[in-house]
């Protein structure tokens, strides 16, 4: 039997709950602030919709999350441009970790939302396991280094939403200055010797 295709105002409606998601956690102070009720109201859909679509608000975080990560996939997983999986290990880790932290800044509420969505453990969520998995896996070719798992969390950890949050909206570290930091640190724990 083929597979059914969405009828037309579903997909309409789950663009627009999506969009006025994104509008929500883009311009709200706190992340638990946002509640279905103001996104369905956004959208200009039925609360009943809103549940049907998405299960519940981490059901709609998550979706919404998703569909963010899309265009950061390739950086992570080939490299960003000129890079490419060819590329040596020792550019790339720079690249993957970059490509996260830029993610996390311009989507900072919806990354802080989906960290702290009661039970999930941000380590056991598809988007982390794919980013540990590739970092780990660079690492690990990167000459001498040895095991790269424990690393590959320790460098995911200075990406956390709430380290972002604090740094950018609390203490006002400009984006420009969390790169060079990152990248900093990066290049010594890759540096020979080490």
């Amino acid at each position: 039997m083929p597979e059914r295709k969405p009828r037309k105002d579903a997909v309409r409606n789950r663009a627009a709950v999506l969009a006025a998601a994104d509008e929500l956690f883009a311009r709200c102070e706190s992340p638990g602030s946002v509640t279905m009720a103001d996104v369905a109201a956004v959208a200009g859909v039925g609360k009943a919709t809103l549940f049907r679509a998405f299960g519940d608000r981490t059901g709609l975080i998550h979706a919404l999350y998703e569909t963010r990560l899309e265009p950061i996939r390739t950086a992570i997983e080939e490299g960003p441009p000129p890079l490419g999986p060819d590329t040596p290990p020792q550019q790339r880790v720079p690249a993957l970790l970059d490509a996260v932290l830029c993610f996390k800044i311009d989507h900072r509420h919806l990354a802080l939302a989906l960290e702290g969505t009661g039970g999930d453990s941000p380590y056991r969520a598809e988007h982390y396991e794919r980013w540990h998995g590739t970092l780990r896996d660079l690492l690990e070719r990167v000459p001498g280094f040895g095991d790269g798992d424990f690393t590959a969390h320790a460098l995911l950890a200075a990406t956390r939403a709430d380290l972002v949050e604090h740094l950018v909206g609390q203490r006002h570290t400009s984006r420009e200055r969390m790169r060079a930091q990152l990248a900093a640190l990066t290049a010594r724990i890759l540096a020979p010797g080490n």
